[in-house]
């Protein structure tokens, strides 16, 4: 007797890239430095991935594919690698104001704010390339494996990148309380 077995089903594009849809925007914003630059770059992003979906292969890293084209696409921008622009700090849902949470004092509010800033400023200083792996790794939290697919660099790199940026991350916030 024999028994017939469906196909395996195939994901869509939809099922797929729709469920990346903020964290690709969020890594978009902290490359460009800016809210309607990282709403055209995952738009772009979004586009170029429908377009090329048919090269995808199934069973590889999807997550890794689209941050790959997210990346590839800042990288061929009009900003590129030349992003000097500041991230905004406040939701703009709550009308510019700061999120925060109703259970905090003043000064724990203030310290929060003041911490974020600094390593925002911190953030931003850093080359594309180190706050790239930084915030894949930390924000994002990919694998180092996922991060070297979407980068398209050896595992070996990304780790060392990933130690570069840390050590500069944490030699610029030094320096910026000193500073202050």
């Amino acid at each position: 007797m024999c028994v017939s077995v469906p196909p395996l089903k195939t994901a869509t594009f939809e099922e797929l890239a729709m469920p990346l849809f903020e964290q690709l925007y969020n890594f978009a914003h902290w490359l460009a430095q800016n809210r309607e630059e990282a709403e055209d770059l995952v738009q772009e992003t979004y586009v170029k991935a429908l377009r090329g979906y048919s090269s995808y292969q199934p069973g590889t890293n999807f997550r890794a594919w689209m941050y790959r084209i997210l990346r590839n696409t800042f990288l061929t921008s009009r900003t590129g690698l030349k992003a000097k622009m500041t991230v905004p700090l406040e939701s703009e849902e709550d009308g510019g104001a700061p999120v925060v949470a109703d259970t905090q004092t003043p000064e724990a509010i203030l310290i929060d704010r003041s911490n974020q800033a600094l390593l925002h400023s911190a953030l931003e200083e850093l080359p594309v390339h180190s706050r790239e792996v930084l915030l894949l790794c930390e924000v994002e939290e990919m694998s180092y494996q996922e991060i070297a697919e979407a980068l398209e660099i050896p595992l070996g790199t990304v780790m060392s990148r990933l130690s570069r940026a840390r050590a500069a991350l944490r030699t610029l916030v030094k320096q910026k309380l000193e500073k202050s």
